[in-house]
This record gives C-alpha cells, sequence and structure tokens, in this order.
C-alpha cells in the first residue's frame, strides 16, 4: 500500500468519531464581533485577550511602518533582514522584561523548536508538564534529548524524575498552558530547578501582556525576578494583537540562539513593518492597565454566573475560561447550539485535549463588555439543559 492510500479511510475515522476539524472563513478585522460566513457572530474563541488585533491605533502603525519598510523583510536576519524595527523591538522587550537581550523569531512554535533544538543533545533529560504546548514536546523530540512528562503541575513526580534522571537537565513548562488556563506553579519549579542545577524555560504565551504588573508575565505575577527563569519565551500575536514571538534571557544565551538555532538562521525574518507596530501594541499594552482590569472582572462576572448554572469549570483565573461536557460529541452539539444563537465557541477535542476531557474554550478578551458575558450564560443555560 502507498503512503498516500489510506487517507481516505482515515479521514472518514476522524468523522465519525467527533474529531474532523473544519476551518471558518472570517471577513474582516479580529474582534469581539466577527463575520463569518455572512453571519455576524459573537466570538468567544480568540486569543486577542486584550482587543488589540484591530486597535486603530495599531492598525495606523502597521500603515505607517508599511510606507517605510515595506511589504517584506527580504531575507534572513543574518543576511539583510534584520532591520532598525527588529532590533528596536528587542531592545525593548528586553527593558520591559528586565532581561539583558531579546530576539525575535518568527512564531512560537519556531522560538520553541530552536532554543530546544540549540540548548539540548543526545543524552540530555528535559522535563515537561503532560500538558505542555505541542511545540515543547517537538523540540525536544527533535533535539533527540531525553523527554520525561510529568503529570500535570505535580511537583512531586517532578522532583522524583529530576531525582533519576541523566546528562544535562531542562525543566520546560508553559506559564500559563492554553487549553485548561490554569498557572504552573513557577515559584516550586524554580526551586526545583535550582536544587538539581536544571535549567528552567518557561513558554508564556498566554500569561506575556494578560498577567503580572503592566502585563509582563506570569513570571512576574509568581514574584519572580527575571534571572530566576534564564529562558523566556512568549509570543506577541496573542495579548499584543500582532504575530510572532522572542525568546528573553541572558547575553549568551541569545547570542548562543543567533549562532545556532536553525529555526531562526533558516528562515526569512518577519517583516520590519510587523516588528515596528508591535512596538505600538507594547507601549498601548504597557500604558493601559485598565484593559488587564476589565478583563479580569469579565472573567470573575463569567465564572460566578457559571457555577450558579452547575457548569463544570476548571481552575483558571486567566482569560482562559473552558466549560467541560466531557465527550466530543457533546461538545460539538453545544458549539452547534451556541452557533445557532449567534455565538462562536469552539469545541475542543482529543487529541489536543486528553480523552474524555473534550470542552468549549472560552476565551475572553478586554474588547468584551458585561452585556456579552450574559449573553453567554443565558446561552449556555440553554444548550447545557
Amino acid at each position: 500500500m502507498s503512503l498516500l492510500d489510506g487517507l481516505q479511510a482515515d479521514l472518514r475515522e476522524r468523522q465519525a468519531q467527533g474529531l474532523y476539524r473544519q476551518r471558518r472563513v472570517v471577513d474582516g478585522p479580529q474582534g469581539v464581533q466577527l463575520k463569518v460566513g455572512g453571519r455576524e457572530l459573537l466570538s468567544f474563541c480568540s486569543n486577542d485577550y486584550l482587543g488589540l488585533a484591530a486597535d486603530p491605533r495599531v492598525a495606523e502603525a502597521m500603515c505607517s511602518a508599511t510606507r517605510r519598510y515595506g511589504v517584506g523583510s527580504g531575507a534572513a536576519h543574518l543576511i539583510s533582514g534584520h532591520s532598525q524595527a527588529h532590533h528596536a523591538l528587542e531592545e525593548e522587550l528586553a527593558d520591559f522584561l528586565g532581561c539583558e537581550r531579546a530576539l525575535l523569531f518568527s512564531t512560537g512554535y519556531m522560538a520553541n523548536l530552536g532554543v530546544l533544538g540549540t540548548l539540548l543533545e543526545r543524552g540530555d533529560t528535559v522535563l515537561q508538564d503532560r500538558l505542555d504546548h505541542a511545540s515543547l514536546i517537538d523540540g525536544a523530540q527533535l533535539a533527540a534529548a531525553r523527554l520525561r512528562r510529568y503529570a500535570h503541575a505535580d511537583m512531586g513526580a517532578l522532583e522524583r524524575m529530576l531525582g533519576g534522571a541523566g546528562g544535562r537537565l531542562m525543566i520546560a513548562s508553559d506559564g500559563v498552558f492554553s487549553m485548561d488556563g490554569d498557572v504552573a506553579p513557577l515559584d516550586e519549579l524554580h526551586a526545583l530547578a535550582q536544587r538539581h542545577d536544571a535549567a528552567l524555560m518557561i513558554d508564556d504565551a498566554h500569561g506575556f501582556g494578560v498577567l503580572g504588573e503592566q502585563g509582563r508575565g506570569s513570571i512576574d505575577a509568581a514574584g519572580l525576578a527575571p534571572g530566576d527563569v534564564p529562558i523566556h519565551m512568549a509570543t506577541l500575536g496573542k495579548a499584543l494583537g500582532t504575530a510572532g514571538a522572542f525568546v528573553a534571557g541572558s547575553d549568551e544565551l541569545i547570542e548562543t540562539l543567533i549562532q545556532k538555532a536553525r529555526s531562526y538562521i533558516y528562515t526569512t525574518a518577519m517583516p520590519a513593518a510587523l516588528a515596528e507596530t508591535t512596538r505600538a501594541s507594547l507601549r498601548i499594552m504597557i500604558g493601559e492597565q485598565w484593559r488587564r482590569e476589565h478583563l479580569q472582572a469579565l472573567v470573575a462576572r463569567f465564572r460566578a454566573g457559571a457555577e450558579s448554572l452547575g457548569l463544570s469549570l476548571m481552575d483558571s483565573r486567566t482569560p482562559i475560561q473552558p466549560v467541560l461536557p466531557g465527550e466530543a460529541q457533546v461538545a460539538l452539539e453545544w458549539s452547534d447550539a451556541l452557533l445557532s444563537r449567534g455565538l462562536l465557541v469552539t469545541a475542543i477535542r482529543p487529541p489536543t485535549v486528553p480523552q474524555g476531557s473534550a470542552r468549549l474554550r472560552i476565551t475572553f478578551s478586554a474588547a468584551h463588555e458585561e452585556a456579552h458575558v450574559d449573553r453567554l450564560l443565558e446561552a449556555l443555560q440553554a444548550v447545557a439543559a
């Protein structure tokens, strides 16, 4: 049988199991009101946590930057694609986080592959939370390091694994877990890394901009100093509303990644106009604390209402608020029922989440209003009845 012969049967099987994925085509800018297939929908499934993806000031910054820098960067960073805009954004991110340097990557996935592929070698051991993002898992596997995964947030299990691990050690964890919305026990991770001489890497894609003072993220919110987490990755396409990612840390770390990270060296740089736009978004994120305060108020309002309805929630105080019907088919039915009421809420199913934990992944934005939360709660009450 050829490599491609079984594809149709596999697709049919995925459909039968309620695991088939389909794209929706959005017409217009991101926001809490989306036009999808000609319908106006109230959306609760974006990572645009601060509502900046279509902010007029950010859009104008993109237009202005495009007039200055053009559309494409033209080359990799190490050829001729590294512009003044890239350099300034890296310096501003490092200064904001209190780190020596920062390095831009085109995506968070590429950043994680680059870090793990550069720092880990065969014989090293990387220990990861069972619910870490796929890019952390793939990075460890591509590096050919020994990958050991501990039960979610189980520090006892992690410590036992550290005690029996060989080679150089790294602990890599999400800061905020993208499907559950809970925050990693960062102070305990730091203590274990110190005790076992392990490098600590935190992927703060869903914490940066949302948690901590001025949005510095989950590391700051945990009361840790920048040097306590020597490898800090975060993305720009969520709270900042643009695209790309960065790694922040010591001068030696960043220079090593520039010299060795394959996902940095062998790819075209993000457009300079995008980097310049992100600088504008970063200034707004830092200066407008009301966005984070409003976001937390919306989360509290939703949780109080959902608990009064008897809905199954997870232990999250972040904008990620999963509701768990459990089975994949039920999650799909609830999502479809909400869609019929004009609400866009995505059903998340295995293998993205473990078997038996299919969910509606509800996410909030600072652009949502209290009335939007109340409308969502009314619809959930009807579909879950």
